[in-house]
């Protein structure tokens, strides 16, 4: 048996004109891979898309490559993330469920109101599949509260089970401050549990589960990823053995220059020894300056020259990050925080019970849910009322009050 094992795609992650493509070719660059590596199947561990409802171009080049899998007979197993999950339940997934491009396996049914996750069985190894969705701000812990695990636990055969949340466990150092859930709340005797959420490379074989492995992301997301990461990756399961296979759509040049005590004309002069007599052919360059200046302010810096020379070198695309930069009149202000939503839990569970809510012991819940659903932006040729009937709706959804307005 012979499977890949993706995690946080995040197709249509970065915003900037000539990174929007970049989430898409490394999906397509891991379709490939796993195409020449002929593996019997391919599980995602939630967060394909970074959004529920992707733009039209993406999507488009997705189905492309999911059609190719299936017709050389490759299924897909999925699990909705924190990014494409929907508060109202409808998620992009569900329209490629329907085409037969891929499966969900974050499916049950509710007895006796606990949830009972039923198994999804691959035809041509027999693998039993399920698995449990993502929610922003790790909200999907009541679910893991009351999973039913007597049926999953003692069901036999090989078993895989699909997760999009941190263990605390697991999480590095960095990481310690994002939310987690323990190991205990995972069903016990998998032989496999797939996950993605924290962006970080781990597998480890845990006694009394099994094999827990964490992809990291298929291409980073964000400045700070870039450096630490440079490119991303997958994981290709072979009969037991686990191996990471990176995929690297640009080279990458990290510059990282310690400004205290300073001044610009020196980081300018600094930046350019770093740089003269190299070349950046097809290479991101991520620059970032931090610390405090001898004299003068960041807007010294001269960025549009220091922009010129790395182009002009051939650079594709050069970024900066100098949030740490600061003079000596003005204080840093630092946020504990890796991620924007690590810092919007952070300040919404700060301000929780400061204002009077008819939500008693929902308040965090309802207040993801609905910066979530706020946060998404017009489909491609879709009209504004559909639009914004469609926010309505999720907003009803969200609020309990769907029932109230229909009826």
């Amino acid at each position: 048996m012979k499977f890949a094992h993706l995690a946080d795609c995040h197709i249509g992650s970065w915003r900037e004109p000539k990174l929007r493509e970049i989430s898409t070719k490394a999906f397509i660059k891991a379709v490939d891979l796993c195409i020449d590596k002929r593996v019997d199947f391919i599980l995602i561990a939630g967060d394909l898309f970074n959004t529920s409802l992707p733009s039209v171009d993406m999507l488009k080049e997705t189905v492309v490559k999911l059609k190719e899998l299936k017709d050389n007979n490759i299924p897909v197993y999925v699990i909705a993330g924190s990014h494409d999950y929907s508060p109202s339940g409808k998620t992009m997934l569900d329209v490629l469920e329907s085409a037969g491009l891929l499966a969900n396996v974050g499916k049950g049914e509710v007895v006796d109101d606990k949830i009972k996750l039923n198994f999804t069985v691959d035809k041509k190894t027999g693998a039993k599949i399920t698995g449990m969705l993502g929610k922003r701000a790790g909200l999907e812990k009541t679910y893991y509260e009351n999973l039913l695990r007597e049926n999953l636990e003692k069901e036999d055969g090989y078993k895989i089970f699909l997760f999009h949340s941190a263990i605390t466990e697991f999480k590095p150092g960095e990481m310690d401050k994002i939310d987690s859930r323990p190991l205990s709340f995972l069903p016990k005797n998998f032989n496999y549990y797939a996950g993605g959420h924290p962006h970080f490379v781990f597998n480890k074989e845990e006694e009394g589960y099994g094999m827990i492995a964490y992809p990291g992301p298929l291409f980073p997301n964000n400045f700070k990823e870039l450096e630490q990461l440079s490119n991303g990756g997958f994981f290709i399961v072979s009969d037991g053995k686990v191996e990471w296979e990176p995929i690297q759509v640009y080279n990458t040049h990290h510059i990282r220059i310690d400004c205290k005590s300073k001044t610009p004309e020196q980081i300018e002069k600094e930046i350019m020894q770093k740089v003269d007599k190299k070349e950046f052919i097809n290479t991101i360059i991520t620059l970032r300056l931090e610390g405090v200046l001898d004299s003068g302010k960041p807007s010294d810096i001269d960025f549009k020259e220091i922009f010129k020379r790395l182009y002009d070198k051939s650079a594709y695309f050069v970024m900066k990050n100098t949030n740490a930069l600061t003079t000596k009149e003005f204080e840093e202000v630092k946020v504990e925080a890796s991620s924007i939503e690590d810092v919007e839990g952070s300040v919404m569970r700060e301000h929780l019970g400061k204002v009077k809510a008819e939500l008693p012991g929902k308040e965090e819940l309802v207040t993801t849910e609905l910066m979530s659903m706020l946060n998404k932006e017009k489909g491609d040729g879709e009209k504004v009322a559909d639009f914004e009937g469609r926010v309505n709706d999720d907003a009803k959804q969200v609020l309990g009050l769907k029932k109230v307005f229909e009826g």
